[in-house]
């Protein structure tokens, strides 16, 4: 907190902002390679700095702050900042945290893995079969953006998901897959 008469600290980002200015704000400081060294270094575990986390996980990263189990956040939040910032050098990282033992980094790699087309069906195939559904509908929508011929009997596989929303994202990732022909 600051006092009224000083100068906020530029560096440390506003509690409000959305997570697109926040990452706006760290690339205008720091640069956009930077930045998303610093996300892949939070998915591999390792810890940014407080005004990172911030950046990353807005007014929720004050909880891990203030003492509460940072469990899998930083790491999520770390993923999610890669669909808004980018390098190549994150391909890698990103892929690999596919097999991640958090289930909601596992999700967010697959959105990250369509938002970016990177992936294939070998790294996203295990998804489809995970025991989270968002996790599974999650790879039906990776598979719709990376897959190829391959892919088509996998995504028929899920129509068959006991959870329907697994179902209507295979069934919307078949018909774009089926489209990009």
């Amino acid at each position: 907190m600051t006092a009224q008469n000083e100068t906020p600290d530029p560096s440390t980002p506003a509690p409000q902002a959305s997570l697109e200015q926040r990452l706006a704000d760290a690339v205008a400081a720091e640069s956009e390679t930077r930045v998303v060294e610093r996300c892949v270094s939070l998915l591999a575990g390792r810890y940014e700095g407080e005004d990172f986390l911030r950046v990353v996980g807005g007014h929720h990263a004050e909880g891990i702050l203030g003492g509460a189990p940072a469990l899998y956040w930083p790491e999520l939040w770390g993923t999610r900042a890669l669909l808004h910032v980018w390098d190549d050098s994150a391909t890698a990282p990103v892929v690999g945290a596919l097999g991640n033992q958090a289930w909601r980094v596992r999700e967010m790699a697959a959105r990250v893995c369509a938002e970016r087309r990177i992936g294939d069906v070998a790294a996203i195939a295990p998804l489809l079969s995970d025991d989270h559904a968002r996790v599974r509908a999650a790879g039906a929508r990776a598979l719709a953006v990376v897959g190829g011929e391959d892919a088509k009997p996998l995504l028929e596989a899920l129509l068959r998901d006991p959870d329907r929303e697994v179902r209507r994202a295979a069934q919307q990732s078949a018909k774009a897959l089926a489209a990009r022909r």
